[in-house]
């Protein structure tokens, strides 16, 4: 059978080229007690090229940016991509500036490469492009981007003026709960426009957990002696211009992740993967968790 490429490279409207591969921290930065390891985890990432980080304003009220910050303090400014999000109540004209700063000297950073809506608020989308640009004027950000945002609310932000430099949609995905595959991936690849997938590993969403039991997973996991939370991570790694961003607090967790690079699957086992986990036949209400 034909192994299949899990290294890919997904190239941003910008220009930027990126690994395939990035982390999250969701819920990260909210323990005191797990801070040492949570940045030792973030730390075995970048040792490990592994170097597109993303977190937000509103995870843990900043304490997710801080921790970032800390753990990424000793590595070169250049050699990271770092994204954050802005919540919808702070993305027009009035607050933007004012959390995008906040953001910044949490990760103690002096720009974003890429700044997230993170869903959409009451703001109108031209009021929050307008600004995002005026960020990039500024040096604040480098890109822009927007986080669950369907297929009409797609549609609109790349009608409006500079909506053609979204360089992102970040959106729920995984094994089993692929519903963006039937419209919402087709159109931001026709625009050249990627897919970030946070909850790769299941964590949220349809299935959830799991799908760590289902007999496709496992049939896999124990053919190549790895694990189930792998299999899921790698089926996402094999879908084209897409960023899988998972997350892991500990550090024998980060080195399960790490080495899906040098793993793969072949045209066989996606085959098997799509036999017991169909893709959607039809248009599905966006998965949010």
């Amino acid at each position: 059978m034909n192994k299949l490429n899990i290294n890919k490279k997904v190239k941003l409207p910008n220009g930027v080229i990126l690994g395939n591969l990035g982390i999250g921290t969701w819920y990260m930065g909210d323990n005191s007690s797990e801070r040492k390891e949570e940045i030792n985890a973030i730390r075995y990432a970048v040792d490990n090229n592994i170097t597109t980080i993303d977190t937000a304003e509103m995870y843990g009220g900043g304490r997710s940016e801080s921790l970032v910050g800390e753990a990424i303090e000793p590595y070169d400014r250049e050699d990271l991509f770092i994204i954050s999000k802005v919540l919808p109540n702070n993305a027009g004209k009035s607050r933007i500036f004012n959390s995008c700063e906040n953001s910044l000297k949490r990760l103690k950073l002096d720009y974003l490469d890429m700044y997230l809506l993170h869903w959409q608020g009451s703001i109108p989308f031209e009021e929050t492009i307008n600004a995002m640009e005026k960020l990039k004027e500024d040096g604040k950000i480098k890109s822009w981007g927007v986080s669950n945002m369907d297929v009409e609310q797609m549609e609109e932000i790349i009608n409006v003026p500079y909506g053609e430099n979204c360089c992102a949609n970040q959106v729920l995905y995984h094994l089993g709960s692929r519903g963006i595959e039937y419209s919402l991936k087709k159109l931001t690849d026709k625009h050249s426009i990627p897919t970030i997938a946070y909850c790769p590993l299941a964590q949220g969403g349809t299935l959830r957990g799991n799908l760590l039991k289902s007999s496709s997973v496992l049939v896999i996991a124990k053919k190549y002696n790895i694990s189930p939370v792998q299999v899921l991570l790698l089926f996402t790694l094999h879908q084209e211009n897409l960023i899988s961003i998972p997350k892991s607090s500990k550090v024998v967790h980060m080195k399960e992740i790490v080495d899906c690079l040098s793993l793969s699957l072949d045209d066989e086992d996606m085959a098997l993967l799509n036999k017991e986990h169909l893709p959607p036949a039809r248009k599905e209400y966006l998965d949010i968790e």
